[in-house]
């Protein structure tokens, strides 16, 4: 979180080896959440329906499980999460839509936060994550270089397409 970063300006030079305290666990418990919410859509959704959220939470699960058992790259997986923030505005916008209330100014509302989130949480964080990677390639082990890479391939992409969506849906009917 951003109060990380003032709290602990080491994390802006080295998110390899630095992470402060707790954030290995809270890294730890992000990947019990996505690994229960990975079983429960399995269980519970169909697959036609989950499987683009499936495969995003196994791209996360992987790499923050790398992060939690070498104790590396933890605050990386720490600017990862930022991503999360705009989740709460992404879930609370399935809820307004499942209740039937798209037509209120609580739904316009949540579409504009939303879509301003998103482009600050998730598109901008991703873009910081893969420049920070590529500028740091010489600095990080080649088979964790490539995780990170496919990682970015595929949540950058992912990402903007789902961007798309929320603009055409939400701004565009």
């Amino acid at each position: 979180s951003p109060r990380r970063f003032c709290l602990h300006p080491e994390l802006s030079e080295d998110l390899v080896g630095t992470h402060p305290p707790g954030a290995h666990s809270l890294v730890a418990v992000s990947v019990g959440y996505f690994l229960e919410d990975f079983v429960d859509m399995l269980c519970n959704q169909k697959l036609h329906q989950s499987w683009e959220l499936l495969f995003h939470h196994s791209v996360v699960i992987i790499c923050f499980g790398i992060a939690v058992l070498l104790h590396q790259y933890v605050g990386f997986a720490l600017v990862a999460l930022l991503v999360e923030i705009n989740s709460i505005f992404l879930h609370l916008r399935q809820i307004l839509l499942m209740a039937n209330l798209v037509h209120t100014t609580c739904y316009r509302l949540n579409s504009i936060i939303n879509l301003g989130t998103y482009v600050v949480f998730r598109i901008a964080t991703l873009a910081w994550m893969t420049r920070w990677l590529f500028l740091n390639r010489e600095n990080v082990p080649p088979a964790t270089y490539a995780v990170g890479t496919v990682g970015m391939a595929i949540m950058t992409p992912m990402n903007i397409i789902l961007f798309y969506r929320l603009l055409r849906s939400d701004f565009f009917k």
